[in-house]
């Protein structure tokens, strides 16, 4: 059973995996700092950076659908946006 901030950790890793499809030295950081607190989370089940960034690639991700509709799948936004409401 997935709780809440499993379902979070998850998303973000989607999103990471996302940036590193899309191109990966232009997302470098936000890749790096999503794959940290999946890391951080997995240890101490503390999902406040998860929080913290997952907003930070949520906003990434919409800017890059706007510009380029095909290149990030509604999927992924649709999951950090549920996994972040909550």
């Amino acid at each position: 059973m997935n709780t809440k901030s499993e379902k979070l950790r998850d998303a973000c890793e989607l999103a990471a995996q996302t940036f590193s499809k899309l191109n990966p030295a232009d997302y470098r950081e936000i890749i790096s700092k999503l794959q940290f607190c999946i890391g951080s989370f997995n240890f101490d089940k503390n999902p406040s950076g998860l929080f913290e960034y997952g907003y930070e690639a949520l906003n990434m991700l919409k800017d890059i659908k706007k510009k380029n509709p095909r290149k990030v799948n509604k999927n992924i936004i649709t999951s950090l946006e549920e996994s972040l409401s909550s």
